[in-house]
C-alpha cells in the first residue's frame, strides 16, 4: 500500500503544479494537521484514494469549513484495507484555543479509547498532529511532544507514526525520518510518500 502523508504546508507540488500523474498509485491520504480544508478536498477529488485527517492546533476553521470528502479520525481507530489507523490531532497547550491539551488530556483522550483499542488488537499506524515527547519535538512548549505517543508505541509496537507540527524548515534540523523501538516515525511535513508492507510490514529505502 502506497501512502502520501501530508501536513502544516500545502504542497506547490501537488497544488499549484498538479498533474494528475502525481498522484497515480496513491492507496491512501493521511494528513496529519495544520492544512487548508481546500486543499485536502482537492486531492480527495483528483485522487481515487480516501483522505483521512487529525485537526492541527491551526485547524478551528474545520469547524465551519470541514474538508469535503474526508474521513476526519479524531479519537477513533479507522480500519483500511486491513491496516488499523489511530487518529489523536492537536498541540501541546501553549494558550487558550481549540485543539490544545495539556499532557493529562492527552492522557484522558487515549483513555477513553480503551475498548476502541482492546476491540481492534491495537493500531497499525498512529496519526497526530504533534511528535512524541523528546523524540523529533521542539523544546519550546509549543513544540513539544506527548509523554502518552511514546506509552502508545512500547505498548502497541506500531508499525508506523505521523506525525507533523515542527516544520523542516525551522532552525533546529528536525528529522523526515526516525525509529522508536519497532516503529518507523515520519515527519509528514509537507508531504511524504512511504510504503506499507501489509505482508512485511517494513519501511521500504526508497522513502522520500
Amino acid at each position: 500500500m502506497k501512502i502520501l502523508a501530508i501536513a502544516d504546508e500545502e504542497s506547490r507540488y501537488l497544488w499549484d503544479f498538479y498533474e494528475k500523474e502525481k498522484l497515480e498509485g496513491i492507496d491512501l491520504i493521511l494528513s496529519a494537521g495544520d492544512l487548508s480544508p481546500d486543499y485536502l478536498s482537492f486531492l480527495v477529488t483528483m485522487s481515487s484514494a480516501p483522505v483521512l485527517y487529525v485537526h492541527g492546533n491551526h485547524d478551528d476553521k474545520y469547524k465551519y469549513k470541514p474538508p469535503e470528502g474526508c474521513i476526519c479520525i479524531e479519537d477513533d481507530i479507522y480500519v483500511y484495507q486491513g491496516v488499523r489507523i489511530m487518529g489523536l490531532g492537536g498541540s501541546m497547550r501553549y494558550h487558550a484555543g481549540e485543539h490544545q491539551y495539556t499532557d493529562a488530556q492527552m492522557n484522558k483522550r487515549v483513555r477513553k479509547m480503551r475498548w476502541k483499542l482492546f476491540r481492534h488488537r491495537g493500531f497499525d499506524i498512529l496519526l497526530t498532529h504533534a511528535p512524541a515527547y523528546e523524540i523529533n519535538d521542539g523544546r519550546d512548549l509549543p513544540h513539544q511532544g506527548f509523554r502518552i505517543f511514546v506509552k502508545l508505541m512500547e505498548k502497541y509496537s506500531p508499525k508506523f507514526f505521523i506525525h507533523g507540527h515542527v516544520h523542516m524548515s525551522y532552525g533546529r534540523q528536525h528529522k523526515r525520518y526516525d525509529k522508536y523501538h519497532e516503529t518507523n516515525i515520519i515527519n509528514a511535513y509537507e508531504r511524504c510518500i512511504f510504503e506499507y508492507e501489509a505482508d512485511e510490514n517494513t519501511l521500504r529505502e526508497n522513502l522520500r
